[in-house]
């Protein structure tokens, strides 16, 4: 969301590093350690010492650091009239106003973003920073937490190449031939029992290579979360369904994720599920996806707890992404974005009559009433649920697998192209 917001903005990213960030996080607690190996002090007999500030390998290290940058941050006085704000939400983030410009700044351990409408503030938090800690600035955000940026005039482009040109060379699919969809709409994957095992170890470090992409590529979600059902006994079958999806990959190793400077910043859901999908036990699986304007900032694919019937799995699915999407919600007022009615796109007509309904009739009366949660909302207004026609909906592609001119077609409404 914050490079959902930042490039809506056109700020400027940057980034700068901690060093040894968690030695300057002073301590509450009372902590001893012995002296240490090499440097004992004879004289002091069996006496330890007491530590003022963390040290790495403490479990209070981090949230110590965090205090110290943060009462600082919030007690300077940044502007002539006050320090900075920390988030009501994300309390990573950190936000200061300067007449009509803004300053954001993202706290993750000891990497640091921050960007503004205004340079002379970024390189007055950059110089207020070096003063007080043994900093590094890198420049203009390239890299952050495995993910490319690329900071463009008309947008910003997130990607994951590098991490997956190595993922090709690891799993020796460099030779392979590629393919244009990561799942085959012919497979329905099962238990395979009398298929040859493979080795667990080798199936399940591909699995966590491609659960780590997702991060950036949506469009595999679907794909290697039924891959990720099968770690326990994995069989050839899985295998070759998992190295499928590398084969998917290596034909479009430069894609990635869009975000546009221009359109609007309107929070939007788009909600799906695809009715007992799961040949083992039958279970439907959930997808959806949050929109700002035309910049997808969250998604989603997971298989439901529980069997379902069409019109409860869609239900289902609805119920989860209305908390998600009120979260979101929370979180934009930290950015001074206020989200009102905000919809969710469902393409199931009953669906939507049951949280309009406040009778809990017999057709509704076995539906767990954790699920009725969005219910509530929206009957306070927070939230609508609409209808949107099948071939409409952005979140098919987290359910179900997909012929190529559709998968194609979603791709490039999600935001996702290959950067020229």
């Amino acid at each position: 969301m914050f490079l959902a917001y930042a490039a809506h903005k056109n700020f400027t990213l940057y980034q700068m590093d901690v060093k040894s960030a968690f030695i300057n996080g002073l301590l509450e607690e009372e902590v001893y350690v012995e002296q240490p190996p090499g440097f004992e002090q004879k004289t002091l007999g069996d006496k330890v010492y007491k530590l003022k500030k963390a040290l790495y390998g403490l479990k209070q290290a981090p949230r110590a650091w965090y205090d110290t940058l943060s009462q600082f941050l919030i007690e300077n006085e940044f502007t002539k009239d006050n320090g900075f704000t920390k988030g009501k939400v994300d309390r990573t983030l950190f936000r200061i106003q300067d007449g009509e410009s803004i300053l954001l700044v993202q706290i993750y351990v000891d990497d640091i973003i921050f960007g503004s409408t205004n340079k002379e503030l970024c390189d007055k938090f950059s110089n207020l920073m070096q003063v007080k800690f043994e900093m590094s600035m890198m420049g203009e955000l390239t890299f952050f937490l495995g993910l490319q940026v690329k900071q463009l005039k008309d947008g910003t482009f997130i990607s994951q190449t590098k991490y997956t040109r190595d993922l090709m060379k690891k799993f020796g699919m460099e030779e392979k031939s590629s393919v244009k969809i990561p799942m085959n709409t012919s497979v329905n994957m099962d238990m395979d029992a009398d298929g040859k095992a493979v080795d667990q170890t080798r199936y399940r470090a591909l699995i966590g290579s491609l659960l780590y992409l997702t991060a950036s590529r949506p469009d595999i979600t679907f794909a290697v979360g039924v891959c990720a059902r099968f770690q326990s006994a994995p069989k050839e079958s899985h295998m070759t369904a998992a190295k499928r999806i590398l084969r998917y990959l290596k034909g479009c190793q430069e894609v990635g994720l869009w975000y546009p400077k221009e359109g609007g910043f309107k929070l939007i859901g788009y909600s799906d599920s695809d009715y007992a999908g799961c040949r083992v036990d039958r279970k439907s699986t959930s997808g959806t996806c949050q929109m700002l304007g035309n910049r997808l900032v969250s998604w989603f694919s997971k298989k439901q707890n529980s069997i379902a019937t069409s019109t409860k799995s869609k239900y289902i699915v609805c119920g989860h992404h209305s908390a998600q999407v009120l979260w979101m919600r929370q979180q934009l007022r930290d950015y001074d974005v206020e989200e009102k009615e905000i919809p969710i796109m469902c393409d199931n007509t009953s669906a939507i009559a049951i949280t309009q309904n406040p009778v809990l009739h017999s057709r509704t009366k076995h539906i767990d009433v954790r699920y009725h949660f969005i219910r509530d909302h929206v009957e306070k207004k927070d939230i609508t649920l609409e209808y949107i026609s099948t071939d409409k909906q952005l979140a098919d592609i987290f359910t179900k697998t997909l012929c190529e001119s559709r998968f194609e077609e979603l791709k490039h409404e999600l935001g996702l192209i290959e950067l020229s």
